[in-house]
């Protein structure tokens, strides 16, 4: 195999790495780089498959298979009868990650669990004010701050939260990457030290890999963690090689530089499936628990309008976009979250595909000879959207037909994620991946009021009725109660046309036959500490 002289293969010299693969290493091909790994402050996946997934652990995790709240840095968990209390018991010896900039003196305990939750919810602590990332956007957006109305450590194992008001999404939101547990040592140190920037940049936490080196957009190495307490991992060093362009991923693989590919390309996941690719190669996919759609921006001129932002809706052919950018990957999406979740909307009809319609709507809304507007999307695919060109190109010829002018505005992910929380946006291309099966994962995040001051509500609409019956899903602990009032929401989000729901996508992944033991989680979520490499 000839080594082509990339940022990639530099940086593995620079690493003092093998340019050779072996069974104690894993090489996966991902598609870009995260924001840091400091997960608290940010909100994309990239960041949670390469901090929260690896590095970092939670008091509970969730079992995809069945979708139930587990154990993981708490062994077990007490809920008061109101509701209003949490009791958590933590597991005993949990050691923290051991590495040249940090040696832990003690084992996971109480205080590590409040300085973590407290960080983000205690304006008076003196590490909220200072995240690089512009807050803590995921701990806002769910509103965990006006939720949460203390955090009390009972005893060295023990700690208790006490809600404002019973929350039936408490427990699944705390399977989310956002709230992984820190070691309060390392930042009483790094405080000390006037260094807090490296909480950002040498992480530290209980995870099954240690980051052991990052150069951006090229490599992120870590190390198996010799001390994991649920198992050490079955290889002995992870890489992500970056990789944005998916065809480049795909020749990685079959050259045998990567061993797993991330993001695959759709025609690459149907060409293997079809075995018109070597048989060293195998595709895993699940249905996904995702939603790729355009946000109409709420508050610029005319998408404030709801008769234009529903004439977008209608002029958009989406049947000829899913077969073009996914390939059969992926199933028409007409509402926030796929129909598989319980209290989806079945009786709402979807908006078709009528242009005539959608340039009467326009006339109506006082655009009679239309508009100028600008799509914007990101420059690599990702498996929530495949070919971000291609894409955006077909959104903007079916506007064409109706009289609106839209520029196509193709924008670095870091910077389009930083400008769309920022509200600069227009039409934007993007993707929402729940963390845990609940409806809320999608609602809270994406339409609530507190979602457009945290920056992720995307539509940045505000509606007091909406906000209102999100909040009534939310603290109910009754299944009917909870899913008639996503339903009236789902009927608000439809009729506002906040969104033009593209599709959703199968995750998938593409893996060589020398891999076993790995899973593609439907949440876009990895797990590689029980991946074996024969």
């Amino acid at each position: 195999m000839q080594i082509k002289q990339s940022l990639f293969y530099k940086a593995l010299v620079l690493f003092g790495i093998p340019l050779t693969v072996s069974a104690q290493s894993l090489t996966v091909c991902t598609e870009g780089s995260p924001d840091g790994f400091d997960v608290v402050q940010y909100n994309s996946l990239i960041t949670t498959n390469a901090s929260a997934d690896l590095i970092f652990n939670g008091l509970v995790a969730l079992d995809e298979s069945t979708g139930a709240v587990i154990p993981a840095l708490a062994r077990r968990w007490e809920v008061s009868d109101d509701g209003l209390s949490y009791t958590f018991y933590l597991r005993p010896g949990v050691q923290f990650q051991t590495t040249p900039y940090f040696k832990p003196s003690r084992a996971l305990n109480a205080d590590d669990v409040a300085f973590s939750f407290n960080r983000m919810l205690n304006p008076d602590h003196p590490w909220h004010r200072v995240p690089a990332g512009g807050g803590f956007p995921h701990a806002q957006a769910m509103q965990l701050p006006q939720r949460i109305k203390s955090i009390d450590k009972l005893d060295g194992m023990t700690v208790r939260f006490s809600l404002n008001e019973p929350a039936a999404t408490f427990l699944p939101i705390l399977t989310m990457g956002f709230v992984s547990i820190y070691s309060k040592e390392y930042a009483d140190q790094l405080f000390k030290d006037k260094r807090t920037a490296d909480m950002n940049t040498k992480p530290v936490g209980t995870g099954p890999f240690m980051l052991r080196g990052y150069q951006k957009d090229a490599l992120i190495r870590y190390d198996a963690n010799p001390h994991y307490w649920d198992g050490r991992p079955k290889v002995e060093r992870l890489l992500y090689a970056i990789t944005p362009d998916a065809a480049v991923r795909m020749q990685k693989l079959k050259a045998g530089e990567c061993q797993i590919v991330l993001s695959p390309r759709p025609q690459d996941v149907f060409a293997v499936k079809q075995g018109k690719v070597s048989k060293e190669i195998k595709a895993v996919e699940t249905p996904a628990f995702m939603t790729a759609f355009v946000a109409l921006n709420t508050q610029r001129i005319p998408l404030d309008n709801p008769k234009v932002r529903q004439a977008l809706n209608l002029a958009f052919d989406r049947e000829t976009y899913l077969k073009a950018v996914f390939y059969g990957t992926a199933s028409p999406a007409y509402h926030p979250y796929p129909p598989s979740t319980w209290s989806y909307a079945k009786g709402i009809r979807p908006w078709p595909y009528d242009p005539e319609q959608a340039a009467k709507l326009l006339i109506e809304a006082g655009y009679p000879k239309g508009f100028e507007t600008a799509i914007w999307t990101r420059p690599s695919g990702s498996a929530l959207n495949p070919n971000p060109k291609v894409g955006a190109e077909l959104l903007q010829s079916d506007l064409a037909k109706i009289g609106v002018r839209a520029k196509v505005k193709i924008v670095e992910w870091g910077e389009l994620i930083r400008r769309a929380k920022q509200g600069e946006h227009a039409l934007l291309f993007m993707g929402w991946s729940g963390d845990n099966g609940d409806p809320d994962n999608f609602m809270t995040p994406q339409f609530s009021c507190a979602a457009v001051r945290a920056g992720v509500n995307f539509a940045r609409f505000c509606d007091p009725k909406l906000d209102q019956l999100i909040q009534e899903a939310r603290t109910s602990s009754d299944r009917a109660q909870r899913t008639q009032a996503y339903l009236d929401a789902q009927q608000i989000i439809h009729e506002q046309a906040l969104w033009i729901p593209l599709g959703h996508p199968n995750a998938a992944a593409l893996i060589r036959g020398t891999v076993s033991g790995y899973r593609v989680s439907p949440y876009g979520r990895q797990n590689f500490a029980t991946v074996l490499i024969r």
